[in-house]
């Protein structure tokens, strides 16, 4: 039987969480930072897999409006990636008693995570990216037009539907009208890069169809610290469920290495 997720309320908001326990490394925690129409349980096994293979502890959460957490009461705002980095992710590992932990972030989780680390003022120990975004290009806005296409007259609705019930349409109606309004256009946070000093790893499919190249380029040209990229082929925008064994391995040895730094 599989038991409900604990809640937790910060910064306003009752967020469903999950922790994974250390095996070998309590000093270290992996936060997973999900996509923009993600949820605990659509990272399905894989955060647990990681924390396994590194031993070190996992927390993994839903933000508004995402799985089981609490509902959107209305629209998203240009700068809701912002206030996720800037105020709710802050308040929850304060609240959970969780310091520099190595960032995880999928899409628009990794431009969260670029954002706390070019912001807050206890940094991540390291970031470990999946096709973030730092600008908006056409062919982002291209494929979430098509995202909405599938969602009123495909089978997307239904899939979304297992992992946010009741919360599926009011979030991707929030989550598309804000990325395909005239004001996000000029959505950006590369004034953030050249502040993060903590490692930075960036995974991309070469077949991403939300992005391009150019968002990697953007962030291991413009930040601070080390970083460094891996492009996979035969891959589209979610490296971990594509390509799963090359990405558990290559974010388990870049844990690994982080920790000397």
């Amino acid at each position: 039987m599989i038991r409900p997720l604990p809640f937790i309320s910060v910064a306003g908001h009752t967020l469903e969480y999950f922790r994974i326990e250390p095996s070998r490394d309590p000093r270290t925690t992996l936060v997973f930072l999900h996509a923009g129409l993600g949820s605990v349980s659509a990272w399905q096994d894989f955060p647990a897999a990681l924390c396994r293979r590194t031993g070190c502890g996992g927390l993994v959460y839903s933000r508004l409006g995402h799985g089981n957490s609490e509902g959107i009461r209305g629209p998203l705002t240009v700068r809701f990636m912002h206030d996720e980095a800037q105020i709710v992710l802050p308040a929850l590992l304060s609240a959970l008693q969780i310091r520099s932990p190595i960032l995880i972030g999928h899409s628009d989780g990794a431009s969260i995570a670029l954002i706390d680390a070019g912001t807050a003022a206890d940094r991540p120990h390291a970031l470990i990216l999946e096709a973030p975004h730092v600008f908006v290009e056409d062919v982002t806005i291209e494929s979430i037009l098509r995202t909405r296409s599938r969602f009123i007259s495909g089978d997307l609705k239904k899939r979304l539907e297992a992992h946010h019930g009741a919360n599926v349409d009011t979030l991707f109606e929030a989550w598309t009208d804000v990325w395909l309004s005239p004001e996000f256009r000029s959505w950006n946070i590369e004034e953030y890069l050249p502040g993060i000093e903590s490692p930075t790893l960036v995974i991309q499919g070469l077949q991403d169809e939300y992005g391009t190249a150019r968002q990697v380029e953007a962030v291991v040209g413009g930040v601070a610290g080390p970083s460094e990229s891996l492009m996979l082929a035969d891959c589209r925008h979610a490296p971990h469920v594509d390509q799963r064994a090359a990405v558990e391995s290559a974010m388990a040895r870049f844990v690994t290495s982080a920790s000397h730094f």
